[in-house]
């Protein structure tokens, strides 16, 4: 059976405060297979955007074991973490999470050089013109409109070729028509490089975009989805 790009086991995240722990997840099991793209649902507060973030490896779980394209991220330290993280892993969030010093050229050269391309440059013009930004390249983030910031910001995430793109609520901050192109944009660009997709929304019309749902709720996945999934996207589940 072919390993799948993220298998979650018996996870669990778990918070300390005054008050005594907070569980955060609790024993959450969840596979996706390469090249799958799901939808993340659940009221707030449900835990979705903490599971995106151990499964980007910028949050480590309480216990449990995540791991993402055939790799262990508990393994990893924090070095070859981040390494793991720039050349395999891309994510989007609702705020952008630009650069403010740093032109649309820039911000998504980081990451490439921070993977040591030599062309991070020549990488980066490319995607932003996959986006349609050619004209803004020298442009800063205050210069652009939201729309135009999602844009970079998606470029970024692609610009490594991700295996895995994971994107929280990626709309929330801009209106519905501009919203629009940007999710056509993601889709175009996760079926073009044949990404696996991992989509936190709230919003019914766009999880159903997605080939498998998966339900939150006070820290549990109350539905993986799996029922409703075609055999080939159930692979590994």
């Amino acid at each position: 059976m072919t390993e799948p790009m993220i298998r979650l086991s018996d996870l669990v995240l778990t918070y300390s405060n005054e008050a005594g722990p907070v569980e955060v997840l609790r024993s959450l099991q969840l596979g996706v297979a390469r090249g799958e793209t799901v939808s993340v649902v659940g009221p707030s507060g449900s835990g979705k955007s903490s599971m995106m973030m151990i499964m980007a490896g910028l949050e480590r779980a309480t216990a449990g074991k995540v791991a993402i394209d055939g790799t262990d991220l508990g393994s990893l330290d924090e070095d070859a973490l981040a390494r793991f993280r720039g050349e395999r892993i891309g994510i989007v969030f609702q705020d952008f999470h630009l650069i403010p010093t740093m032109s649309a050229l820039e911000n998504v050269a980081v990451p490439l050089e921070l993977a040591g391309r030599r062309d991070a440059f020549e990488q980066a013009a490319a995607t932003l013109q996959q986006v349609g930004l050619s004209h803004r390249l020298t442009h800063y983030p205050g210069q652009l409109s939201g729309g135009e910031q999602q844009r970079v910001a998606l470029a970024r995430a692609f610009a490594v070729q991700p295996r895995l793109l994971l994107a929280d609520e990626p709309t929330g901050n801009l209106d519905g028509n501009t919203g629009e192109k940007i999710i056509e944009l993601l889709f175009d660009l996760v079926t073009h490089q044949d990404t696996t997709l991992v989509l936190i929304t709230h919003d019914p019309s766009l999880a159903e975009r997605c080939s498998r749902t998966v339900r939150l709720a006070d820290g549990l996945i109350v539905d993986d989805g799996t029922a409703t999934a075609s055999p080939k996207m159930a692979v590994g589940d």
